[in-house]
């Protein structure tokens, strides 16, 4: 893989909250901050996500009496998977991973703080219909190709890349660049997800 000028590196959501011993804990999400700083260093132009909830996040399940974590309800914008109250502004769980080396990043999107609509992808929220301004920061850039990693695949990653893919930009998942939360069907249903959006799924030692 030969990256370009113009070739973006997306990655989503590395923080403590996300990994072992975090509050919604993906297993070996750890495992992928060596690969990630690694491929971090071949990128002219990095960006990074953050989720970011305020107290009482609709996508808490606390926020719902009576709700488990990992439940699903039915809200104004679809079905919204319920999960243990996670990445609060300001929290130690919310902010980036210590491990995470990229100085160069240009740019650190937030999501996730409206607190009445959740938000996976780096694009559009929920109710895919509200933008973060991430494809106008892209186009105004002219940045055109598009690779992502990080937490989860099979959420926020794969959210992420099929609104990328659907809003113009080429876009790539590094497959061993991330991890995933892995409830009953998730991972599958991302696969094919992928699939049918003409989506590769590529290793970090593409880039040889």
């Amino acid at each position: 893989m030969i990256l370009q000028p113009t070739d973006i590196l997306l990655l989503i959501d590395l923080q403590p909250d996300f990994m072992p011993g975090g509050a919604l804990a993906v297993a070996g999400g750890d495992e992928i901050l060596p690969i990630i700083n690694l491929l971090a260093a071949k990128f002219d132009h990095v960006i990074l996500t953050q989720d970011w909830h305020p107290p009482q996040h609709i996508s808490f399940a606390s926020s719902h009496p009576g709700q488990a974590p990992f439940s699903q309800i039915e809200v104004a914008y679809g079905p919204q998977t319920l999960w243990p109250d996670h990445c609060l502004q300001g929290s130690a769980g919310a902010l980036l991973h210590p491990q995470v080396t990229v100085p160069h990043a240009e740019l650190i999107l937030r999501k996730g703080f409206r607190r009445e609509i959740d938000s996976y992808s780096a694009f559009l929220e929920n109710d895919h219909r509200t933008p973060t301004g991430l494809a106008a920061y892209l186009r105004e850039r002219g940045l055109q190709r598009l690779f992502i990693a990080g937490l989860a695949y099979d959420y926020c990653v794969r959210f992420s890349a099929i609104d990328g893919k659907a809003l113009g930009f080429e876009t790539t998942v590094i497959e061993d660049a991330t991890r995933a939360v892995g409830l009953p069907g998730s991972v599958e249903a991302t696969n094919a997800s992928f699939a049918a959006a003409e989506i590769p799924r590529i290793l970090s030692s593409d880039f040889g």
